[in-house]
């Protein structure tokens, strides 16, 4: 599943404070099969997930941000928790 710059841009302007939990999936209930090749995996995840940007978690409402910077999560966890 393709999606477009507008839509994307769409979901990530998603308002958390206004957003109706109903309307989101729970991270929890998303299955990726490993054995797929990587764009698969990606493909699954976000036909699952409808918005990459924005998800429940245990009744939560999750908003996720992308950096252009590079660096993985696990390298900057590193680096966050090296600095407190």
């Amino acid at each position: 599943m393709l999606m477009d710059v507008r839509t994307l841009k769409e979901l990530a302007d998603v308002d958390i404070c206004t957003v109706s939990k109903e309307s989101l999936v729970d991270i929890r209930d998303v299955k990726i099969d490993g054995s797929k090749a990587r764009n698969e995996r990606i493909s699954d995840y976000i036909r699952q997930i409808k918005n990459p940007y924005c998800v429940q978690c245990n009744g939560i409402i999750v908003k996720m941000n992308f950096s252009q910077s590079g660096g993985t999560l696990e390298e900057k966890l590193a680096d966050y928790f090296r600095s407190v």
